[in-house]
């Protein structure tokens, strides 16, 4: 595969076996044609933010793509992947089997930037996350998500208490 960009993926879910879904998520992105995994961070449990409460903890992780692709080829292909594990769009920020978020998409002439209604790249809201920042910090340390603030500054100035690996008790 010749790729001609490198897109982040934020990974989630909180249903039906969190981690199984997320391993089966990142086969189904490697084996897609077109995109291969480059980097995947360890899973990381994490408290959830925002949505109904009650609802149990998120399994989380990132991964990096090689892709040949653009941007909204590759939501497609994601939101397809959700679909495949049983995604139900019903209530904003709740329990979910399975969630792909794109993080950020690198050209090769840098990194994109778009405002559309369905896709906005960086991510609107990853900076501020810690469930994003821990596992992209281990995969992407220097990524600028936002002008001159690299993950591991942008995760410097955040609470990341809700966040611990996977397998720690």
């Amino acid at each position: 595969m010749h790729a001609v960009a490198v897109a982040w993926l934020g990974l989630g879910s909180n249903l039906e076996s969190p981690a199984e879904q997320i391993e089966r998520a990142l086969a189904a992105l490697h084996a897609h044609a077109g995109l291969r995994v480059l980097a995947r961070s360890p899973l990381y449990r994490t408290t959830p933010v925002g949505g109904p409460p009650g609802q149990p903890d998120y399994c989380n992780a990132c991964a990096a793509l090689a892709v040949c692709c653009s941007p909204m080829q590759l939501l497609s292909i994601t939101q397809n992947i959700e679909q495949a594990h049983g995604r139900v769009r019903d209530v904003r920020w709740g329990p979910r089997t399975l969630d792909v978020d794109m993080l950020a998409f690198s050209d090769g002439g840098g990194m994109c930037v778009a405002t559309d209604p369905v896709l906005s790249l960086p991510h609107p809201r990853a900076y501020e996350r810690a469930f994003v920042l821990v596992p992209l910090a281990d995969i992407a340390p220097t990524l600028e998500l936002q002008r001159n603030a690299r993950v591991v500054d942008l995760l410097a100035r955040i609470d990341r208490s809700g966040v611990r690996r996977w397998d720690a008790p």
